[in-house]
């Protein structure tokens, strides 16, 4: 098994177009033609965590936060991202990251605290635009359940939870094939019409090209015709938060203190209490103050994340509850979501989650 094989599965279920413009997730450092020995998981690539990977023979290390978020014109062990790197490469380590394209998915990072808190309908609190394109394509109109099939298995058609979806209307095409033509149907010279089947599907983006190759390799013409369009349409299973109901309402102060419990946390810091009960819940791994006006907006009684500054507080205004847990603290499941992903679909080398706390914060 090559280390290709484990990154291209994980780009399959959380694919690198859908990490933030800033983000640097994939491969970072190694050679991913290597076989893979054992994979550490964990939330931050330190050097306790790859003195811990060279102890355990692991050489992949599969973080949460990548160790570089940009480039770099130096490597001389000064900072511990520059040693780590140093370190990977000396040992044969490979780096990789799943960042924001593991926070966006409908079934990341976010979902899992979904399920430590008790939520039920789930959807996404502020969903990712320009992720969608359209295909609309004219074959035969008894060849079209062979092209709908080829392009459904390779990505497409697919609208939350449905799928092989499809708008279909028939027609009249015509054209004329030229002397160097070898034409399916019609003759050289003369123009033919021909009962079409138009198929319109809508896919995400960055499954284009194998698409287009399904179509072109299923489709019976030498030249095949279609048209492609972006869309402004949301993905309503990728983006940013995420937004639920508790199976009960809670007062405020059981929910603060169930919260504590299932997140294991040593303390929150939070708004002014508004003395209503706690039934919409909004949550954001990691660093969320960005997205208080879309939990507001969508009436979420409480919002948990992270990271929140002291004058950012005040833009609750009353209207929420704002529960900020802590950054390492709101994302110290993400190892056991890459764990599952992974045990699900190889069992022919060892998962490890690392024992190292990588939490830089500290409560006196």
């Amino acid at each position: 098994m090559k280390i290709k094989e484990v990154t291209d599965y994980l780009e399959k279920v959380c694919p690198l177009a859908y990490q933030e413009s800033y983000d640097n997730c994939g491969l970072i450092t190694g050679n991913a033609d290597n076989e893979v020995k054992g994979v550490l998981l964990c939330l931050d690539s330190t050097e306790d965590v790859l003195n811990e990977a060279i102890k355990l023979k692991c050489n992949l290390i599969i973080a949460h936060h990548p160790i570089l978020f940009s480039p770099i014109k130096k490597l001389t062990g000064k900072t511990y991202s520059e040693r780590v790197i140093i370190s990977a490469i000396t040992h044969n380590i490979c780096l990789y990251a799943m960042h924001t394209n593991l926070d966006n998915v409908y079934t990341g990072v976010n979902s899992k605290i979904a399920e430590k808190i008790g939520l039920k309908n789930l959807r996404i609190l502020s969903p990712k635009k320009g992720l969608l394109h359209k295909l609309v394509t004219f074959c035969p109109r008894d060849h079209a359940d062979e092209v709908r099939s080829s392009m459904f298995a390779a990505g497409a058609g697919q609208i939350g939870e449905y799928d092989q979806c499809s708008f279909n209307t028939g027609g009249m095409g015509t054209f004329r094939a030229g002397d160097k033509a070898k034409p399916y149907v019609g003759e050289k010279g003369k123009i033919h019409y021909e009962k079409e089947e138009r198929i319109e599907t809508i896919y995400p983006a960055h499954l284009e090209k194998v698409i287009l190759a399904a179509l072109i390799d299923s489709h019976p013409y030498e030249e095949v015709a279609y048209d492609l369009y972006s869309l402004e349409n949301v993905h309503p299973l990728v983006g940013s938060g995420m937004i639920g109901e508790l199976h009960k309402p809670m007062k405020e102060k059981d929910f603060l203190t169930h919260l504590k419990a299932v997140m294991k946390l040593s303390s929150i810091r939070y708004t002014h209490l508004l003395g209503k009960k706690v039934e919409k819940v909004a949550i954001c791994g990691g660093s969320g103050s960005f997205l208080l006006p879309d939990a507001i907006k969508a009436g979420a009684d409480m919002f948990v994340t992270a990271d929140f500054k002291y004058h950012q507080f005040f833009d609750a205004e009353n209207k929420l509850v704002i529960a900020d847990i802590g950054h390492y603290e709101s994302e110290q499941y993400t190892p056991h979501i890459v764990y599952a992903i992974l045990k699900e679909k190889f069992h022919t080398f060892a998962l490890q989650i690392s024992k190292t706390n990588t939490n830089p914060v500290n409560y006196f």
